[in-house]
């Protein structure tokens, strides 16, 4: 065991401080990365080069998912989008109006993200 002195250098073995040596390893000329012109893999590209999940889904179907996603209006687990939009309406915090003129259309799920997932 060290000598009992008053610092700490005397208790904590010291290492001594090594130069890294670069490595030899290149990065592989293939590689993608965003932004990059090199090809995607057939899984990830779909028609016209965009990525499949921006074909997915329509425009009205990604606000209702940013309108599930929003903590501000409370919970959305066991009611339908429009009943939590009505909730968040009554509590007085102002749920974006397209968001009521969707669901009302019919033409949208009624039922939040998380159903049957949680």
């Amino acid at each position: 065991m060290a000598s009992v002195s008053g610092n700490m250098k005397g208790f904590y073995r010291q290492r001594k401080t090594t130069a890294t040596k670069k490595s030899s390893k290149k990065s592989p000329t293939h590689a993608t990365s965003l932004g990059s012109n090199a090809a995607q893999t057939p899984a990830l590209v779909s028609h016209g080069g965009k990525p499949d999940l921006e074909d997915e889904y329509k425009e009205s179907e990604v606000a209702l998912r940013q309108f599930d996603l929003n903590a501000v209006y409370g919970p959305c687990l066991g009611m339908t989008r429009l009943a939590r939009w009505e909730r968040a309406q009554r509590l007085g915090l102002n749920p974006p109006p397209e968001i009521e003129t969707l669901l009302k259309s019919g033409k949208v799920q009624t039922q939040p993200l998380w159903d049957g997932r949680i």
